[in-house]
């Protein structure tokens, strides 16, 4: 297993989406977010079955920042409650794992 995490997020419009994304980059909590535009939605929200179109993230991060996105994401996204689910990466191919430690240094924000 690795320190390497994908966390899956969602939001609103593609406006936020970047805005997300680029603040997560630029701050070096997240190496790669990936933006995936018309994902439909059905949730249970206030008592009520809802359905939305929404832009999916997929940000590539590591599991001690998890914390630090949690905060960022209390200040930065939009929902009263955003989604923040991560999945450890278990193993992938190296060069990309080395790309990400490279892009994640220890002591990053």
């Amino acid at each position: 297993m690795t320190d390497k995490i994908v966390i899956f997020s969602t939001c609103r419009t593609e406006g936020d989406a970047r805005r997300i994304a680029t603040h997560l980059v630029d701050q070096r909590l997240a190496a790669c977010v990936n933006i995936l535009h018309g994902a439909t939605s059905v949730y249970r929200w206030k008592g009520a079955v809802r359905f939305g179109v929404e832009c999916l993230l997929i940000i590539k991060s590591r599991r001690d920042l998890l914390g630090k996105i949690e905060h960022e994401f209390a200040s930065i996204h939009p929902y009263e409650v955003p989604e923040l689910i991560a999945i450890p990466i278990v193993d992938g191919s190296r060069a990309y794992l080395d790309w990400l430690g490279i892009e994640l240094p220890d002591g990053a924000q």
